[in-house]
């Protein structure tokens, strides 16, 4: 079975909508490769609330965010990660309404030389005020959140979980409408498939990513994201097998009929997938694990 992705869905740029009893949205018109159709942000509860990822500082979705807002206080700002469609608005935001901004606060690791960027950047100034670690609990007017590091797609990224209607906000974490980017030296695959493994043990109700629809079938969806992995891993193996042993050959084979245009970024992908299966003892290198490696099956 392949993911069940869902990527078409009604929405209206810069208006609020209420998605669930005590949830907002507003979507950035911030469409791209990356963002999909934009930035969703999360306005939880009613008269004082939480934002989720106040997205970016774009002078039309800051009135958006204002308009949405209007007549309410917001005493918390929540961050899934430090990417700039996500955290730029944050602080400015907890500066007008004098709150302060909540976070895991690791930043990235530096990239490597001649790293291919797959994402829209590092928002490099993101330091919330608080730093949260998973299991921390946030309570506001008539709701309650729960932080959960999700760490893999960024070393820094943050679910949260709505417990009055047992639903996630996802970040990038999980997306619907496509599987999320797992890029060395700051994403990790291991790590990634952990995260994956605990949100799918939560049962939750429903899944919103801050890129597109949401999740209606978390168990069904999440699981699928994890055996696409294995899926991907099982491929690499074979193609090992054949004698592909760099990655450049590995990327030529698997993704064949995928535009050579997006291989850059594949790459990435594979290598993720290999220094995981180094670390787990399935494949050894000739020394080091990166892009330009000789890569053979561990005896």
């Amino acid at each position: 079975m392949a993911i069940p992705f869902v990527r078409d869905f009604d929405f209206e740029y810069g208006t609020c909508v209420q998605i669930s009893p005590n949830v907002q949205r507003v979507i950035a018109d911030n469409p791209g490769p990356f963002t999909y159709t934009g930035t969703g942000v999360y306005i939880i509860g009613g008269k004082n609330v939480a934002v989720i990822d106040p997205g970016p500082t774009t002078e039309a979705h800051m009135a958006a965010i204002d308009k949405a807002l209007e007549g309410r206080t917001v005493t918390h700002v929540l961050v899934t990660h430090h990417h700039i469609d996500h955290s730029p608005l944050a602080k400015p935001l907890a500066t007008q309404h004098g709150c302060r901004v909540y976070g895991y606060g690791l930043q990235a690791r530096t990239p490597v030389g001649g790293e291919i960027r797959l994402e829209a950047g590092d928002d490099l100034t993101f330091q919330p005020d608080e730093e949260l670690r998973c299991g921390d609990i946030i309570k506001g007017d008539g709701w309650t959140v729960e932080a959960i590091h999700t760490p893999g797609h960024t070393s820094n990224h943050l679910c949260y979980a709505l417990h009055e209607e047992n639903i996630l906000f996802s970040g990038d974490h999980i997306m619907g409408w496509s599987t999320s980017v797992v890029s060395p030296p700051d994403g990790h695959m291991g790590d990634y498939l952990d995260s994956l493994n605990r949100i799918l043990d939560r049962d939750f109700t429903r899944i919103w990513p801050t890129h597109g629809p949401a999740i209606e079938e978390p168990e069904v969806f999440v699981r699928e994201y994890i055996n696409h992995r294995h899926k991907r891993e099982e491929q690499i193996l074979a193609a090992i097998s054949a004698g592909l042993h760099s990655i450049s050959d590995m990327v030529a084979q698997i993704y064949k009929d995928v535009d050579k245009r997006l291989h850059p970024a594949a790459a990435h992908s594979v290598l993720a997938h290999l220094i995981h299966m180094t670390e787990t003892g399935r494949v050894k290198t000739d020394g080091g694990a990166g892009l330009k490696a000789h890569y053979t099956l561990a005896a």
